[in-house]
């Protein structure tokens, strides 16, 4: 079976609801239609589900998981309390730490350092202040792009999912672990820089 992440193109949904806590979406093949992976929030506490209906929601901890249909993790993100800026880790299928992401401080539009398991920066997270529009970038070289899609005024003013593509360039070796990292990343936008 070939790695889901080996793909350059993907879509993600979140999962539609009007009074959720959990942050779930499903990831597609852009042009099959055809879902190849899950991202599921289990097991949130009292404390967070409450917190998470507040003002305080971006603050609170999360543990995500990216999987395979089949049920094999892919990855896995988490972050703890936080006051001012994100430090997010992220691990592979075996949950070893490859690496994380930390927000900028100050940034218009949104900012986020993607650093691998050593603490070094491997690309930037640059967003656009004027709306929801992404790219990874390093050394001027853009590795992905993320972009909001329009689902309709009905979704959009009424319930909090977001339609996503993540198109990674060619560029980006397969295998890699800057796949996942922009993977993970893409999971975290909404509840780092958006919520």
């Amino acid at each position: 079976m070939t790695d889901p992440l080996n793909r350059n193109e993907f879509l993600v949904k979140e999962h539609v609801g009007l009074f959720k806590a959990a942050n779930n979406y499903d990831i597609f093949d852009p042009e099959s239609g055809e879902k190849i992976m899950e991202c599921r929030e289990e097991n949130l506490g009292l404390f967070t589900k409450i917190f998470r209906f507040s003002d305080y929601k971006r603050m609170t901890p999360f543990d995500i998981r990216v999987r395979t249909l089949e049920g094999k993790q892919v990855v896995r993100v988490t972050r703890g309390v936080t006051l001012f800026r994100s430090n997010v880790k992220v691990f592979d299928d075996r949950d070893e730490e490859i690496g994380g992401f930390r927000q900028k401080l100050w940034s218009i539009g949104g900012r986020f350092d993607v650093l691998d398991r050593s603490g070094q920066a491997v690309c930037s997270l640059k967003g656009k202040w004027t709306g929801w529009e992404f790219a990874f970038v390093r050394d001027e070289l853009e590795l992905a792009r993320v972009t909001k899609k329009w689902v309709g005024l009905g979704k959009e003013m009424f319930t909090t999912a977001d339609t996503y593509m993540l198109s990674i360039s060619p560029e980006v070796p397969p295998n890699s672990a800057i796949r996942r990292l922009i993977l993970a990343a893409v999971m975290c936008i909404d509840m780092v820089l958006k919520e």
